[in-house]
């Protein structure tokens, strides 16, 4: 059994210390700290893609506590570069998993601190915002701990995309379906693959930095932009891309990243958000319907709601309740839209997988 004896200490860049357990990894790591609120689904958490470069805290209490399995995974590698627990498990309770949190970690060159009152620290940065942060269950002096601190870059102008990205093109489903859409690749995560595969579609998925002329060479139905990490804003190649696919005047449909690709596509700026959202219970409006949605997010930068507002191009439909930030648009003039948060909800409810449905409608 995994035994939580070595000392580990949590730094902030604005000062506040915190000393906790080790687990996992012995080592150093450093990022921005930042939270989610979800209470299951957390080895999905940990392999987004869109989380590298994050030091993450998992707000509910117990975290491991079901194991870990090969299939539960949006990506082949854990992402995160750290994790902040209260009470992260090494013994589990579910006969289908493969094996235990602490030695997945480890596995996966995850450092992380236990024995954290995450609750109490998701609080502070609720009210202070994101900030980066250093982990390290090997030193502990504080003045080592800063100058680690001093050269971890800010996620605030970071291109993180294309480190996540596939190296090469690849094919996923049936090559004789009628509709095929181009995937570009800024991290995306499995199960929004599997949501277009699931409905007929075949995909072609391309790096990150692939010119709109390789795109052109296919003739596809439609395009994808994915989710992914980093700031939007640092991405002048997909921009680029973006505005090119967008001349093809095919249908588009962007998800998180991709949804503030489409923006800026449109000149219209994203911002970094104050903490972000990540989680499994974020409501937003339908103002098109009128309904609402329980949704899954993960995002720390978004679109700027007056800049969207004023462009005469570009409608807003979807609004985060708690907030009132953007959580979708579309465009008046060709068939692409976008949303913030994430449809294909793995993990998480699944009220907004009508967008898949809609995306294929389009092109059909």
């Amino acid at each position: 059994m995994y035994s939580k004896l070595k000392k580990a200490v949590l730094l902030l860049a604005d000062g506040h210390f915190f000393v906790g357990k080790s687990f996992g990894k012995v080592g150093t790591v450093s990022g921005e700290i930042c939270f989610n609120t979800g209470m299951t689904g957390y080895q999905e958490v940990f392999t987004d893609p869109s989380y590298t470069g994050q030091v993450l805290i998992m707000n509910n209490v117990h975290i491991g506590n079901y194991g870990v399995k090969d299939t539960d995974v949006e990506s082949s590698t854990v992402k995160i570069n750290g994790l902040i627990g209260r009470n992260l498990e090494s013994e589990f309770s579910r006969f289908q998993a493969n094996g235990n949190l602490a030695t997945y970690l480890i596995d996966n060159n995850i450092v992380a601190i236990d024995d954290i009152d995450t609750r109490s620290l998701v609080s502070y940065i609720r009210s202070q915002g994101a900030m980066n942060c250093v982990i390290s269950s090997e030193i502990f002096d504080i003045p080592s701990l800063e100058a680690i601190l001093n050269k971890t870059p800010d996620m605030d102008g970071l291109e993180l995309a294309s480190t996540v990205s596939t190296k090469e093109e690849y094919e996923l489903g049936n090559k004789d379906a009628a509709i095929k859409v181009g995937v570009l690749d800024f991290g995306v995560k499995n199960n929004i693959l599997q949501c277009l595969v699931d409905r007929g579609v075949h995909l072609r998925v391309f790096p990150a930095k692939t010119p709109i002329e390789r795109l052109k060479e296919f003739n596809f139905s439609g395009y994808f932009i994915s989710n992914g990490p980093g700031d939007p804003a640092s991405m002048p190649y997909a921009i680029s891309t973006v505005k090119g696919i967008l001349n093809e005047n095919k249908p588009v449909f962007g998800i998180c990243l991709g949804h503030q690709l489409l923006a800026l596509a449109n000149d219209i700026p994203t911002y970094k958000m104050h903490h972000g959202h990540r989680g499994l219970n974020h409501p937003v409006k339908n103002i098109i319907s009128g309904q609402c949605e329980i949704t899954t997010q993960n995002h720390g930068f978004g679109v700027d709601a007056v800049s969207v507002q004023n462009h005469s191009n570009v409608e807003v439909t979807h609004l985060n309740l708690n907030d009132g930030s953007i959580e979708g648009i579309r465009l008046k003039d060709r068939p692409a839209f976008s949303v913030q948060y994430h449809p294909e909800a793995t993990p998480g409810p699944h009220d907004s997988r009508y967008l898949f449905d809609n995306f294929v409608a389009m092109m059909q």
